[in-house]
């Protein structure tokens, strides 16, 4: 597999949130990357009226749609079948069920190469990255597969934070910091200078593309990459002349983030991991001095720019 293209790929979690944008990507890549796209998802997602589009287009474009329960390893192994690389897209509260997928990937005959959902912040940055609470199931799954895998190879494509989830203003967390369209409103945290690493979901799904289309460059990997690199005030700025529009900017501190982020933490609360994950951002948890593009064959022009995040945003267009 160091040596050659995926021939098989079935992607699993494809319909999900950064599944369709994967997906997409590999379904339309020019030339084709594999010989056979399949994905496996459940009947109910099969059925699905709001997927029934998606699962059309996929259709008309030679995908294979496999219908199973993941929970059911026979199902799984049955997927499986004749495949050499499976790419896992599965949300964060289905991380740990990627620990079972694995290990009937090292148990079947066909699997070579598999990419756990690792799209996201990098959960091995620094010493201090192995006591934050988001990371603990990507850790656990890193830790199966560096002890129980053998014969399969897996690559890692870590994005750091995608910038069209960053950027809405959640309503019950506005502390956490965002962009409001509507009331031409932003809230910055720190000074706002602070420089961030963001990917565009449409981009992960390039990446992970030009993972498979260069195994010399990612089998065995961790991959870190991104569309750019700016900062929330840069954000702001970009806002205002798509808008055309002065906007008023707020600002929460670091240490107030911090605290905020204790508070909902001790009170169970499941907009805790937002906190978490902006406070690693706004402390440079997401910059490199260098990121894997280029070895992945993509110069900065091939990639997003923040003007077109901004204007899905601006447009009302959701990810």
């Amino acid at each position: 597999m160091a040596t050659q293209l995926p021939s098989k790929i079935l992607i699993i979690g494809a319909t999900g949130n950064i599944g369709k944008y994967i997906t997409n990507a590999i379904v339309s890549a020019k030339p084709p990357i594999a010989q056979q796209i399949s994905i496996f998802t459940s009947q109910a997602t099969a059925s699905n009226p709001s997927k029934q589009a998606l699962l059309t287009s996929w259709k008309s474009q030679g995908v294979t749609v496999v219908t199973g329960d993941l929970s059911n390893a026979d199902d799984v192994k049955k997927a499986y079948s004749g495949i050499d690389t499976v790419i896992s897209c599965l949300g964060r509260n289905a991380l740990l069920r990627q620990i079972e997928l694995l290990k009937l990937a090292e148990e079947s005959k066909d699997v070579q190469w598999f990419f756990p959902s690792e799209y996201g912040t990098d959960i091995e940055y620094d010493a201090s990255s192995k006591d934050e609470k988001p990371h603990q199931n990507k850790l656990r799954v890193r830790e199966f597969i560096r002890d129980n895998l053998n014969r399969v190879q897996c690559t890692y494509v870590v994005t750091g934070p995608y910038i069209d989830m960053f950027l809405p203003l959640v309503p019950v967390a506005e502390d956490a910091g965002g962009f409001d369209t509507k009331s031409k409103r932003a809230v910055v945290i720190g000074s706002g200078d602070e420089k961030i690493g963001f990917t565009t979901m449409p981009d992960v799904g390039k990446l992970v593309a030009a993972a498979l289309r260069h195994p010399e460059a990612s089998v065995g990997k961790v991959l870190k990459v991104q569309s750019f690199v700016t900062t929330p005030n840069s954000i702001v700025a970009e806002f205002e002349r798509q808008t055309g529009t002065k906007w008023t900017v707020d600002h929460t501190s670091n240490q107030k983030l911090r605290e905020v982020e204790k508070e909902k933490w001790d009170a169970n609360s499941p907009i805790a991991t937002l906190y978490t994950l902006k406070r690693i951002w706004a402390e440079g948890g997401t910059l490199y001095d260098k990121t894997d593009n280029e070895a992945l064959g993509l110069k900065p022009e091939d990639m997003e720019p923040l003007s077109a995040a901004v204007n899905r945003a601006v447009n009302g267009e959701g990810y």
